[in-house]
């Protein structure tokens, strides 16, 4: 059956093949006899009607797909030829395999499956258009696609810098970069990397007295939100897909900045166009062909804020970060901070925003989100004293989402203490200049005596 808009334009409509993975069982295979005009199985009729336009759903009892030329009910659509049915025109037969199906090409959705037969994997395109409006639904910021092929240029780096002691001891995506350069390895035929990032951003609240302040990116759990958001969009892919989010397996930053989700900033962080830095990214891989999405356009220009105000020189080569000089890294890390940085991390007790909170590429969503309230489980700030009071291990503990080395709540302590130094909360110094943990009591003095 050929079919043309009334205005002439003619659709352009192709076979495609149809896999049953992940789909709502309420879209069933359409009987191959389609001059009836009833389907056997009346229950799915009204399950595919109920889908509408938008399950992209064509079967004998659709007002849309009439035999013998009669006027459809769409005005904007018409039958101007029927020949008698070709191999390829049927749709399925009973549960003996599937054929193949009828789509408009600017839809992308298949017409109808069996969740219940066994298929061949087949290739199933997805356009830029359809990813982006399945992003929007499920209430992801920005959403890009790339091919699933090896980052050789980034591997290239993360060895260099390594080479260079750049990394310190971190481990994460550089510790393994044979991997982690390599999505096309990720998962069984991969072919394409979704990249998405969700917007973190709300307004800091006035930081309470003896109070330390947490990175913004921790104050709610945004990776946790991210992954059920990338979960959802795998199933709605379909195919095979595995979900990566905070992962040391994969080079997120890398994948957004070939789709287009965002670009590297001076300051190594991935900008976004309108919600700059303030997201976390997150990744699936998928067996699905997806369309790509362009790199964006866009970048720091002549801009060196973020270098100009990390007070250690961390970024003194632009792009490129040097973790044994980072604030942010000494709060993770499983060592004594450095002397000259303690005062640098003020009443930070983990992380470090200095980069970020400078960057103009921030300043547009800072404004749209400056109304927006914190969530109920939000935690920007912490009571010093309460922390230095807690048992180590159960600190930890409360703090699960937060990378601590050895997972050990000693860290937690550490960097409470420093904060309470550079704060002047010296009562809740006081218990640790004794200590028993000779790193511990070490910072404490230097607290005390600040």
């Amino acid at each position: 059956m050929h079919i043309r808009r009334r205005h002439r334009e003619q659709l352009r409509v192709r076979p495609v093949a149809v896999l049953a993975d992940h789909v709502d069982r309420s879209v069933r295979l359409l009987d191959s006899r389609i001059d009836h005009d009833a389907l056997s199985d009346r229950e799915h009729v009204d399950a595919c009607s109920e889908l509408g336009d938008e399950a992209c759903t064509v079967g004998a009892e659709d007002a849309r797909l009439r035999h013998g030329g009669k006027p459809l009910a769409d005005p904007d659509i018409e039958v101007v030829q029927r020949g008698r049915v070709q191999p390829n025109e049927h749709l399925a037969g009973s549960c003996d395999g599937i054929g193949d199906v009828f789509e408009d090409e600017h839809l992308g959705s298949p017409v109808g499956v069996d969740p219940d037969c066994a298929h061949g994997r087949h290739t199933i395109h997805v356009t830029a258009g359809e990813l982006q409006r399945l992003g929007a639904e499920l209430g992801l910021d920005v959403v890009g696609a790339t091919p699933a092929v090896a980052y050789d240029e980034t591997e290239r780096h993360i060895r260099e810098r390594r080479a260079r002691g750049l990394f310190a001891d971190m481990r994460f995506t550089m510790a393994q970069p044979e991997r982690s350069c390599h999505p096309e390895t990720l998962l069984p035929e991969a072919r394409t990397v979704v990249s998405a990032a969700l917007c973190y951003y709300v307004a800091e609240p006035e930081r309470p007295d003896a109070h330390g302040r947490l990175p913004r990116y921790t104050w709610w759990d945004g990776y946790a939100a991210l992954r059920e958001k990338l979960d959802e969009l795998g199933r709605r892919i379909g195919g095979g897909y595995r979900v990566l989010v905070d992962a040391n397996q994969h080079v997120d930053r890398e994948a957004a900045v070939r789709s287009g989700v965002g670009f590297y900033g001076k300051n190594t962080m991935l900008i976004t166009r309108r919600h700059g830095s303030w997201v976390v990214l997150g990744t699936l891989v998928t067996d699905r062909e997806l369309e790509s999405t362009s790199p964006l356009d866009a970048n720091c220009g002549d801009c060196t804020l973020c270098i100009d105000a990390c007070p250690t020189d961390a970024l003194a080569e632009a792009g490129t970060l040097d973790a044994t000089r980072c604030l942010s890294y000494w709060t993770q890390a499983p060592a004594a901070i450095p002397e000259p940085y303690r005062e640098h991390l003020g009443a930070q007790v983990y992380g470090c925003d200095i980069c970020q909170d400078v960057c103009p590429w921030n300043r547009g969503v800072e404004k749209r989100r400056a109304a927006d309230e914190l969530p109920h489980d939000a935690e920007p700030h912490v009571s010093l004293a309460d922390w230095l009071r807690e048992d180590p291990a159960q600190l930890r503990a409360r703090y699960d989402r937060l990378y601590v080395p050895e997972n050990e709540g000693r860290w937690l302590l550490r960097n409470a203490l420093v904060a309470a130094g550079n704060t002047g909360d010296r009562e809740a110094v006081e218990p640790f200049l004794e200590h028993e943990d000779p790193m511990l009591r070490e910072h404490a003095r230097w607290a005390f005596d600040r």
